[in-house]
């Protein structure tokens, strides 16, 4: 650990610990600035996060721990928490509690406090708990654990500069010796052990939780102390007696009786502490909320109101936004075709309008859909009322084989598969582990929403646009549970963990969150669009453009030279030549009578295998194709990219397209991130072709039999 006088040439390591639902994430977000993910539900963070912030010329590092209730290694989070406070050793370490709830969060505490020498209290929610009547004595309670104690109010960023001060404080401070009260039998049995570690190379300041673990015979504690050699089984054995004689003594076991010594440690401090000056539930208006959209029989069809009405309000509100930005890059299009030299550097010509502009523009003009659709989701998160969401699909989860647990990271991988991948770290059973990440790319991302807002509108009457949305978000999410419930039962056969869930309180989202949480997602759409999808239309348009096609005894030599000289048919049908003789046509041709029984035809088969390096790139890939093989309709006037498909595709195509794409190739991060995840190879592999060829079969039966019946 760094010594007092060392910290103002060192970098200040802070851990923020704290139980789920504390508001712990937001204190991070108002202490470094940071933009990281904010969930009003349980587990939200699943592995460590840091930042940085500079007080008084001092560098400080904030890492987030993950939301835990105790430090005693019984889900994934808390061995995280545990092994970042007793091996990483920060600097000082700040423990957040819901000032609402504080009987239950301040175990947390107890455990740092034989854990940790710098320590600063935050008491957040004080707002709420002020509300409720409550009022505590911050002058006697600071006296009586002898550290600082701040009052925050996390998602408001109120109290920030108080808490950055405290730690300030508390840095240059000397080591403060532990005021925590367990009683004199289990003191006196934690400092004999404590003393016995001496000998052995445990820190100093590690040794009474050290102690208390060996004496509870925690496994993993036992086998690091028993690996320091003579000194180590000298303390094991020191631990054993005083486990022994307590035992005798008291008549239950040990672990029983330290978890005891912590409430009434928690007990005491709050008798002393606390004064109630009123009682105001502040739960009140959540239960009578609860008692509507967590009814038993309207809580799932209230649900999908919900969801419903967030779809129907990315496709109204957004078709204005997303019309005036489909305007702008047409008309950059036209300018440049305009103002372009004759005859010069027709193929950079070709590049800018065919290539950046018809395919990045292509995804870019549905990023005011991408920003409604996380809106909502954000304000449903910040509420409270996703929590609800969980405890109402929990029990229809567990029928098809799905852990309670699954919820989090399925809604997450509506924005993303890759961080909902990751959330499932918090899952204690591997194989609902397993199961989940299996099935997660099933939800529909916000990478395959412009899929959909380009293909509802195309090949759907406007009244049909909300309903198909929220079906094929629907569909993902049933075959998901489907395939859960086969893949539980066979591969991934085994008993199921049990689920509890804690319901927080309904909180009105604040402008800050919701916007920013917005802000991020937008971000990371752009950031792609300007990266990876930029990438790759161009590497299109190049497959689609080379080799060149024969065109010497026509005046016509590119696709836009084509647009802004003749905008004829003879413009198309060159340009469509082009296309076909082009790499990329070549490929589209081998593949198409593999995909011609779902309806497919070779440009779609070029643009789906694009959508394997990210599920955005088959807007931009039929972007670049239709603007170099089919820019102009048959009245000679440009068409929008839906007017074509809508003109060479039918409505059961389009519905076919959309399962295929739905269900079929997760992109090559998810691949990775589960890779990675899982441990294996195999499992990504069943994901990727088992989830192919379920597409492929699906797409082939609707296209068929659709055909068959006549649609």
């Amino acid at each position: 650990m760094n010594k007092p006088n060392q910290l103002e040439k060192d970098i200040l390591k802070v851990a923020l610990a704290g139980s789920p639902n504390c508001g712990k994430t937001s204190l991070f977000n108002g202490l470094t600035g940071s933009r990281q993910h904010v969930g009003n539900y349980a587990g939200v963070t699943v592995e460590r996060r840091s930042g940085y912030y500079t007080y008084q010329q001092q560098r400080v590092e904030v890492r987030d721990l993950p939301g835990s209730y105790s430090l005693s290694s019984f889900s994934p989070e808390e061995m995280i928490a545990q092994q970042e406070l007793v091996d990483e050793r920060p600097d000082v370490v700040v423990v957040v509690v819901d000032a609402t709830a504080l009987k239950r969060s301040l175990v947390l505490l107890a455990q740092v406090m034989q854990n940790s020498q710098r320590i600063v209290l935050c008491l957040n929610m004080s707002d709420e708990a002020k509300k409720s009547g409550q009022r505590i004595d911050l002058e006697l309670l600071t006296k009586l654990l002898g550290f600082p104690v701040v009052e925050t109010v996390g998602h408001r960023q109120l109290g920030i500069d108080d808490l950055k001060a405290k730690i300030a404080e508390v840095a240059v401070q000397q080591k403060v010796k532990s005021r925590l009260m367990l009683g004199e039998r289990l003191e006196r049995a934690i400092e004999h052990v404590a003393d016995a570690l001496e000998k052995t190379t445990v820190p100093e300041g590690a040794r009474q939780w050290y102690a208390v673990k060996i004496l509870q015979n925690d496994p993993l504690f036992v086998n690091r102390v028993l690996e320091r050699g003579k000194p180590g089984r000298e303390a094991v054995e020191v631990a054993e007696k005083e486990r022994a004689t307590i035992e005798a003594f008291t008549g239950e076991d040990v672990g029983m009786y330290v978890t005891e010594r912590y409430y009434g440690f928690v007990d005491g401090l709050l008798r002393e502490v606390v004064v109630q000056v009123s009682h105001i539930d502040t739960r009140i208006l959540s239960d009578r909320i609860d008692a509507i959209v967590v009814h038993r029989v309207m809580g799932i069809p209230i649900f999908l109101g919900v969801m419903y009405a967030i779809f129907w309000l990315t496709f109204t509100v957004g078709a204005y936004p997303m019309d005036w930005i489909d305007r702008l890059f047409g008309f950059l299009s036209d300018v440049i075709i305009r103002y372009w030299p004759a005859d010069r550097l027709k193929d950079i010509q070709s590049l800018i309008v065919d290539g950046i502009i018809g395919g990045v523009g292509g995804v870019l003009v549905f990023l005011p859909n991408i920003v409604l659709l996380f809106l909502g989701l954000a304000i449903l998160q910040d509420s409270g009322y996703m929590s609800r969401a969980a405890f109402l699909t929990d029990r229809l989860m567990h029928r098809f084989g799905l852990h309670g647990r699954s919820f989090i990271p399925l809604v997450t991988g509506f924005g993303c598969s890759i961080p909902g991948i990751m959330a499932t770290r918090t899952m204690e059973n591997e194989r609902d582990r397993l199961a989940t990440m299996l099935v997660l790319p099933l939800m529909s991302c916000g990478a395959r929403l412009p899929i959909w807002m380009l293909l509802i509108p195309a090949f759907f009457a406007p009244y049909l646009h909300a309903p198909m949305l929220f079906a094929i978000y629907f569909i993902g999410i049933f075959l998901a549970f489907i395939l859960a419930l086969i893949l539980r039962n066979t591969v991934l056969k085994g008993e199921e963990a049990p689920f509890v869930m804690e319901l927080p309180p309904y909180r009105l989202p604040t402008l800050r969150s919701v916007v920013s949480r917005m802000m991020m997602s937008s971000w990371l759409y752009l950031k792609k669009a300007g990266t990876m999808i930029l990438g790759i239309s161009i590497i299109m348009w190049a497959l689609t453009t080379y080799p060149r096609y024969d065109m010497t005894e026509s005046k016509i030599d590119t696709p836009a030279t084509a647009v802004a000289q003749a905008g004829t048919g003879d413009a198309k049908q060159h340009s469509f030549r082009q296309l076909e003789h082009s790499v990329a046509g070549r490929i589209g041709k081998f593949i198409e009578p593999l995909i011609a029984p779902m309806g497919f035809d070779w440009k779609i088969g070029v643009a789906t295998i694009g959508a394997f390096t990210a599920k955005e790139v088959f807007v931009s890939q039929l972007g670049v194709i239709y603007a170099l093989g089919d820019p102009v309709g048959d009245s000679g006037e440009e068409e929008t990219l839906r007017e074509a498909l809508a003109k060479d595709y039918s409505p059961l195509i389009g519905f076919s397209l959309m399962l295929f794409l739905l269900i079929a190739t997760p992109c090559m991060a998810t691949i990775a991130v589960t890779r990675k995840e899982s441990g294996s190879w195999k499992w990504p592999a069943l994901q990727f072709f088992g989830l192919t060829a379920i597409a492929y079969i699906i797409s082939l039966a609707v296209f068929q039999i659709g055909t068959l019946i006549g649609f």
